[in-house]
């Protein structure tokens, strides 16, 4: 357990230090008046307390993917867990923060908007067109998983739960958010704490279990993986929430909205990352422990890291323990589907330029996005998953750019962004050149070195286009 506390005590460490480091370069103004007071509506823009809209934050982000993300990131060994703290302090929690907090900035706008402010149009149309992709698809993902889970609960055929979650999902897309989200969340987040908490409790008192068994020092370095799945640059593609995720900048504009104060972005943001980082870790940890290594977890799992949370969980916490904290892994994926259609309306409601304080409207775009979201439920969940980790990454990698870019805009240390868009961007076209199922296939050392090439030249056009040009000379206006 000293390995495990000891990455919890670097991203909480990572919170207090080196989020205060980002929040200075940012340069919060306290004075300024917030989305939330500006444009009050009822229906979206609502001020809300600081703890409320972190846990409503927290739940928004962390879905199924800081669950079965690192169980399967798992099977590459204990490497999944430095990638989860380096990952999330220095990539996920900026790109968290900056998504939030130039939302608030430019009157609680989304992210293709700001992807057009500050880095041109191209980049708008394009962040539109995956954004809706990439929230359609964690839609269908986050309806698939908890309806699977709930049908191993109690015996009932999965597509009973499938229709239930539907029916919510539709009520919380259309319905004020703070009539619902804001209700509902803080018991679905006492439902999370018991599952985070009970099962780490259960994991260190237990006897029969060790965390890491039979690892050594070089294993941290290895491919451990029994499928033969590189290491890079799967294992960054395959835990994305928990690590860095381009879904969370779908959310953050959705709080931006209720944030009450810039001096609550660090908490609420770049805090509620770190809090998701420290659930991924948790499972991560399970999956290492519960099934005494690489090659048990491989078994167990048997393709499918529901299997993983369904045994887990009994087995550590017995038949009414393992309930609860099944009930608070259900929770995570429904509370992120409903406000992945909830952000995918919104996106699209900018993009028609028709306001959404009417209920008729809300309804006129949120139908057609169910339409295709229960089209979508019919694919295979694996196929659905590996769309989903690519979009969700290269999502990621456009807002590290954009961040960068209003770094570079007014001159601020743009490397706290940059950096990180440059790892994510190598890893993308890496990862989509070498795959044979959804992209290129050519071997891995050309993909790497297109990767590199391709990052490089990328980073030169966002510096030379960018640096110390200030706002409002591309995309949309300020006041638009």
């Amino acid at each position: 357990m000293i390995w495990f506390l000891l990455c919890v005590g670097l991203l909480i460490g990572g919170y207090l230090i080196y989020g205060a480091f980002v929040e200075k370069i940012f340069g919060i103004n306290k004075q300024r008046q917030t989305p939330a007071f500006a444009q009050t509506d009822g229906v979206d823009f609502v001020p809300m307390s600081k703890g409320k809209v972190y846990l409503i934050q927290l739940l928004n982000i962390a879905g199924v993917g800081p669950i079965f993300g690192p169980i399967l990131g798992a099977l590459y060994g204990p490497a999944a867990m430095l990638w989860i703290v380096i990952g999330c302090i220095f990539a996920g929690a900026v790109h968290d923060y900056f998504s939030g907090m130039l939302s608030i900035r430019n009157r609680g706008q989304s992210v293709p908007n700001l992807a057009g402010k500050y880095l041109g149009k191209s980049a708008k149309h394009f962040m539109n067109l995956f954004a809706i992709v990439l929230l359609l698809l964690v839609g269908v993902v986050f309806i698939s998983a908890p309806a699977g889970l709930l049908g191993k609960l109690t015996g009932w055929d999965v597509s009973i739960f499938v229709g239930i979650i539907f029916v919510y999902y539709l009520i919380a897309t259309v319905v004020p958010v703070d009539k619902v989200i804001g209700r509902l969340y803080p018991f679905f987040g006492a439902l999370l704490l018991f599952m985070s908490v009970g099962l780490t409790l259960a994991l260190a008192v237990s006897s029969e279990y060790s965390l890491l068994p039979g690892v050594e020092v070089g294993d941290f370095f290895h491919n451990l993986n029994p499928n033969d799945m590189p290491l890079w640059p799967a294992l960054f593609i395959t835990i994305a929430c928990g690590a860095v995720s381009g879904f969370h900048a779908t959310q953050s504009p959705l709080m931006a909205r209720c944030v009450e104060n810039e001096s609550n972005g660090r908490f609420v943001f770049f805090g509620a990352m770190i809090g998701e980082g420290i659930i991924a870790l948790i499972w991560c940890a399970i999956a290492l422990s519960f099934f005494g290594g690489v090659e048990g977890l491989n078994q167990g799992m048997a393709g499918n890291p529901a299997n993983v949370v369904y045994q887990a969980s009994t087995g550590l916490l017995g038949a009414v323990g393992g309930f609860m904290a099944i009930l608070g892994v259900i929770i995570l994926p429904i509370t992120s589907g409903d406000t992945a259609f909830r952000s995918a309306r919104l996106i699209l409601a900018e993009f028609f330029d028709m306001p959404q304080i009417s209920l008729p409207k809300r309804l006129l775009l949120a139908i057609p996005l169910f339409i295709l979201g229960a089209i979508l439920t019919q694919v295979d969940f694996g196929v659905i998953w590996r769309y989903f980790g690519v979009a969700n990454q290269t999502t990621a990698v456009l807002m590290l750019w954009t961040a960068s870019a209003y770094l570079l805009r007014h001159n601020k240390l743009h490397w706290i962004c940059t950096l990180p868009a440059m790892f994510m961007t190598a890893v993308v076209i890496s990862f989509l050149l070498n795959s044979a199922t959804l992209g290129a296939g050519l071997p891995m050392t050309i993909s790497t070195l297109a990767g590199v090439i391709s990052t490089g030249i990328i980073t030169a056009l966002v510096i030379i286009k960018s640096r110390g040009k200030g706002e409002g000379d591309v995309g949309v206006s300020e006041q638009a």
